[in-house]
């Protein structure tokens, strides 16, 4: 199907997905946007796509800038980011979506200025070796990215167990949801309001499970050409 086919479909299954939903959250489309052109993010954004995410600095800095909605979307950094890499991050992007460390919150705190950088922390809520993030565990260090005075922490972020069981999907979600809930009560505020889980495969289930953001790709574009 042509792009903007594809992108009124994932906006039906959104609203369909919420009305499942009871949560009674809204929901933000963000169009992974790794080794696409210029041409198809500015199409995005024309067709009602208001934010981006990009997982690689250096591709985001080549192409970024030449975006002619540059100032106008919203650039959220989705990837694992190296620390040697956080001062360019911070040119980019508005938001962070993907601190999986606390060597990494530290490094992003020291090289921030006002005003606040706005952060997901990624949890590792499959357990799968391969993937980053905190475990869901009140830890120190997990603990100490919420007091950094330049970050200003919203939710968490999640990816979804490489499963087709939707089960285990839900599972992890639903562990990403409640792990929230239990932050902000050793927090004694609702500091977190954001949960961020749900790519192609599985937005439908994640917006069930109380998503408030979505990392759609290849729903919106079709296959990569790597």
């Amino acid at each position: 199907m042509a792009l903007d086919q594809n992108v009124s479909l994932v906006f039906d299954k959104i609203n369909n997905a919420k009305k499942r939903s009871p949560h009674n959250q809204d929901v933000e489309l963000i169009a992974a946007t790794k080794t696409r052109d210029i041409l198809q993010i500015q199409t995005c954004y024309e067709l009602g796509i208001s934010s981006i995410g990009e997982n690689r600095i250096q591709e985001a800095e080549k192409k970024l800038k030449e975006l002619p909605s540059f100032n106008s979307i919203k650039k959220r950094f989705i990837g694992h980011l190296q620390t040697n890499k956080v001062n360019k991050c911070l040119r980019l992007f508005d938001t962070i979506d993907s601190i999986d460390t606390l060597k990494l919150a530290e490094k992003i705190n020291s090289s921030s200025q006002s005003p606040k950088i706005e952060c997901l922390i990624e949890i590792n809520t499959s357990g799968e070796l391969q993937k980053k993030g905190f475990k869901p565990k009140l830890s120190k260090e997990l603990i100490s990215c919420f007091s950094l005075e330049n970050l200003d922490v919203v939710g968490l972020m999640t990816i979804g167990p490489y499963t087709t069981s939707e089960k285990e999907i839900r599972n992890s979600f639903q562990t990403l949801r409640a792990f929230k809930d239990q932050i902000n009560q050793e927090l004694g505020e609702n500091k977190l309001t954001e949960l961020s889980m749900g790519m192609s495969n599985d937005f439908e289930l994640g917006i069930e499970e109380g998503s408030t953001m979505v990392r759609v790709g290849t729903g919106i574009f079709g296959p990569r050409n790597y």
